[in-house]
């Protein structure tokens, strides 16, 4: 999927070679899914990406579980790269999310998996164990920790504690506005958006989506090269970006479809943080993950691309050490 390293580039991880993805149906769409290492016979291991990311954003991390013996399973969520996009905003609530997942385990013949998630990936991984618990052997998040419901819808939260220019807020109450800008230079805004975080730089997922596309000069040291960055600007030049910001334009409905399940994550989980991420940790983790273990890394919001084999080995170190005990 991508060419050589250049000279210039030579500070990043050589690009990886994915297999070509294959179409899935499921739950009443299509996902367009990177599977490697079936033929290792079971360990199944899902691995879901964010926004506005692809499975291509676990290229280090596919050969490597491959080669620990896992069968990966890397979709393109709905609304992302070739996978199905629905025109209803609905379409992207947590129910759907989650069953697309479902879906996956049962095309391939799985009871469970492990899932590992980052960002949006991440929230769909934990609202996954409390809505099909006994679909998930284990979850990683990176990133995102668990999100307490609260007594109020989130987005209403937001903007009452961060305003209605917080980019939450204002993708819910001014839907098609922020797409637009993106879509106006889909390569600028990927550019400024794909930085590792400095600690002098102003923190990236705090910023206003629509300063962000519209900024000149980017902050920051570039997050890959410029041939991994082609993949990304290709795919989200042919999507767009509405399906997948209906993702975050369904948190409160997310919220309410949430109000009668069991809160707490009763499977072992791994949550790892960058140490300059500006995502807030959760307060209360423990109390609804209990058996949860957390580690940090010293990188910005784009983990597992910023320090690949870092986070390769503490995905496998930890599920070595809970397999064995």
């Amino acid at each position: 999927m991508t060419s050589p390293t250049s000279p210039s580039v030579r500070s990043h991880p050589a690009p990886v070679d994915l297999p070509e993805p294959t179409l899935v149906p499921v739950d009443g769409v299509v996902l367009e899914v990177v599977e490697a290492g079936r033929e290792n016979g079971g360990r199944p291991v899902v691995l879901c990406h964010g926004w506005p990311e692809l499975a291509y954003s676990w290229r280090h991390q596919v050969p490597a579980l491959v080669a620990a013996g896992y069968h990966v399973i890397a979709p393109n969520q709905r609304g992302f790269g070739g996978s199905s996009r629905p025109p209803e905003v609905t379409d992207y609530d947590i129910a759907h999310l989650t069953g697309d997942l479902v879906g996956l385990l049962d095309h391939y013949g799985y009871d469970d998996a492990v899932f590992v998630g980052h960002d949006w990936g991440a929230m769909v991984v934990w609202g996954l164990a409390m809505l099909h618990p006994d679909r998930v052997d284990k979850l990683v998040a990176l990133s995102l920790p668990y999100q307490e419901r609260g007594e109020r819808p989130w987005v209403e939260g937001m903007a009452d504690v961060l305003g209605e220019d917080f980019y939450f807020v204002h993708l819910n109450r001014q839907p098609g506005v922020a797409d637009a800008v993106l879509e106006a230079d889909t390569s600028r805004f990927l550019r400024n958006l794909y930085r590792k975080n400095q600690p002098s730089a102003e923190p990236r997922p705090g910023m206003m989506l629509i300063d962000l596309a519209r900024q000149e000069a980017p902050l920051g040291e570039p997050l890959m090269s410029e041939d991994e960055l082609a993949v990304f600007v290709a795919a989200f030049e042919t999507s767009g970006f509405t399906s997948s910001l209906n993702w975050y334009r369904n948190l409160d409905r997310n919220w309410h479809l949430l109000a009668d399940v069991d809160p707490v994550v009763r499977r072992p989980a791994l949550m790892i943080h960058g140490t300059r991420d500006t995502v807030a940790r959760a307060a209360n983790l423990t109390t609804f993950v209990p058996d949860v273990e957390v580690l940090e890394l010293d990188c910005g919001h784009w983990i597992q691309q910023e320090r690949p084999e870092e986070t390769t080995r503490a995905i496998l170190t930890w599920l070595e050490q809970r397999d064995a005990g």
